[in-house]
């Protein structure tokens, strides 16, 4: 059985749960350490049952609750060595896993791929859960979908995919403009559209499941990213029966399940 969530996701923290069979793992702690115990704990799982904790890169919504977890928590974190320098927390050395891009961990019967992206950080990486003939991705803070975004698409049957951001209500929104630049810069974030399309062009037609993710507070809505993404999704009809599920900043997503062959 494959076990999926957000616990959060957006500015304020994101983390991710993957369970593939009797193994649980996080992609990133953006949270604090009591909100993701919390929120662990409603989907009836445990911090002691997370088997590593994977770290995309090192910007404080992606790390936030680490290092407190971590020392309350002792668990293996899998990272690059670049990411941890740029990281300003100090982890018990005896956790510390360091991985390079384009690398495959191997977790008993669980296959992890790291694959670079583009975003502004020092060593970005997007991850695919391999278990069982089926394969999970996640893929936010990337800002275009290069080749191994589009790798990382194909072949998926659950994809966490970022939708960070409205086109007009960005442009037409109150930041700076260095900032609206930074975040529609191809290293900054995917749009609402960029998601939509990415799918449409690249997605599997047995992808089951899309959670849009690091939905932008200020750029964006529930309703805009959703309507957006399946407007233009639409023009896939192997991709009908896809279940497309939002993301949260503020509490865990809907849950998904996925039976494997045995």
């Amino acid at each position: 059985m494959i076990k999926v969530c957000s616990l959060s996701s957006g500015s304020n923290g994101n983390a991710i749960y993957i369970k593939t069979g009797a193994n649980c793992f996080l992609v990133d702690a953006g949270i604090s350490c009591k909100q993701i115990c919390l929120r662990l704990h409603q989907i009836e799982s445990h911090i002691s049952h997370i088997k590593g904790i994977f770290i995309t890169h090192e910007h404080s919504d992606h790390i936030r609750g680490l290092e407190v977890l971590l020392k309350k928590h002792p668990t293996p974190v899998y990272l690059t060595q670049e990411t941890y320098r740029n990281m300003p927390i100090t982890i018990d050395e005896t956790l510390l896993h360091f991985i390079s891009a384009n690398d495959r961990i191997i977790i008993d019967e669980t296959v992890i791929q790291s694959l670079p992206k583009s975003h502004d950080a020092v060593e970005p990486l997007l991850f695919c859960f391999y278990y069982k003939g089926k394969k999970i991705s996640v893929i936010t803070d990337a800002g275009y979908g290069c080749d191994n975004v589009i790798a990382a698409l194909r072949e998926a049957h659950i994809i966490f995919l970022e939708s960070n951001y409205d086109e007009e209500m960005l442009q037409s929104g109150f930041y700076p403009p260095y900032l609206k630049k930074r975040i529609a810069g191809p290293s900054g974030h995917l749009s609402n559209v960029n998601a939509g399309t990415l799918i449409r062009d690249h997605a599997s037609p047995y992808l089951e499941y899309i959670f849009l993710s690091h939905l932008s507070e200020n750029n964006n809505t529930p309703r805009l990213a959703l309507e957006t993404f399946l407007s233009i999704v639409k023009e896939r009809n192997d991709l009908e029966k896809l279940n497309t599920i939002l993301t949260s900043r503020y509490h865990v997503s809907d849950v998904v399940e996925i039976k494997v062959a045995i």
